[in-house]
């Protein structure tokens, strides 16, 4: 089964063209990958790999190996979401969905055995780090309502006054409840000039905030910081770390891994999931063989 497998590795912001659409869309900070089954071999040209190549790659993308911060856990929380996307989606591959929840069972299991104690830092616990730990916030100001916002949310609550702005008013209301927040609203924007530490999870192709506004922030407070890990951003300002203004490159560096014992339990990681990939190449070979000798008629449940 996984000899169909053709993966397509674009970089963050790729457009994904008609002819791949209908597959397993992933889309990161870093990069958009695009996996198909493939029974023609038609898409096997242009891709970037296939086959247990392929499903190696995805392996180490959801254990976080394939991350400026290894072994971060927002990755798992991607491939949720794209996951539960790509099922409901009328274009779904039933065999592609096979592979899927495998590669997450194949994932955790890495994780579990191979990864814990990695202690290394997540994007949302950096930007605890800096705006809780280090500078002391009483309040901070989250934009954004999604897996990041909340992440984000869980990491300052505990010390801090959590306010949170968003285009989704729902989500907004809903995490405000859940997580006993303050709303700004979307069209206020002007009321970000309150808030000297903010941290944005939006991102997209355009401008949430420009020059303007972070030179009336800059000049109003002396202890400040803005993190932003929305990708791509979308801030506009010539201001830098030096400034109080803190973007992915500087949340990636602030993430390096350096320690020669975390480098070995990432060279365990990598030898056990070339040793799960060949398991799970014979099992899914198996298991189509078996399919086709019961006519196709098979259809697999989906458990993740």
């Amino acid at each position: 089964m996984l000899d169909h497998l053709v993966l397509n590795n674009f970089h963050s912001c790729h457009e994904v063209s008609d002819d791949l659409s209908y597959g397993f869309v992933l889309k990161t900070c870093q990069r958009t990958l695009v996996l198909n089954y493939d029974l023609t071999g038609e898409l096997r040209n242009n891709c970037h790999l296939y086959g247990s190549d392929a499903y190696y790659y995805l392996l180490e993308v959801i254990c976080g190996l394939k991350s400026k911060l290894v072994g971060e856990n927002e990755i798992v929380g991607q491939f949720k979401t794209a996951y539960k996307s790509y099922i409901d989606s009328n274009l779904r591959n039933n065999d592609l969905i096979t592979i899927l929840e495998k590669l997450f069972k194949d994932a955790k299991e890495i994780r579990t055995k191979y990864l814990l104690g990695l202690s290394q830092k997540t994007y949302a616990s950096i930007a605890r780090k800096k705006i809780v730990n280090q500078a002391k916030a009483n309040e901070v100001l989250v934009l954004g309502s999604g897996q990041l916002a909340e992440d984000l949310i869980n990491q300052f609550k505990k010390k801090a006054t959590v306010y949170i702005s968003a285009r989704n008013l729902e989500k907004a209301n809903m995490l405000a409840q859940m997580h006993d927040l303050h709303i700004i609203p979307w069209k206020n924007k002007h009321l970000y000039l309150n808030f000297p530490y903010i941290a944005n999870s939006i991102g997209f192709d355009g401008e949430l905030l420009g020059e303007e506004f972070f030179e009336q922030w800059s000049d109003q407070f002396d202890d400040k910081l803005f993190v932003d890990l929305g990708s791509p951003s979308c801030i506009n300002t010539s201001l830098s770390f030096d400034d109080g203004i803190m973007r992915l490159d500087d949340v990636f560096e602030e993430g390096a891994v350096h320690e020669s014992h975390k480098l070995h339990q990432i060279e365990n990681a990598r030898s056990a999931m070339t040793e799960l990939t060949e398991k799970r190449y014979i099992h899914l070979k198996n298991k189509l063989e078996t399919k086709l000798n019961l006519g196709g008629i098979c259809e697999f449940e989906v458990t993740v």
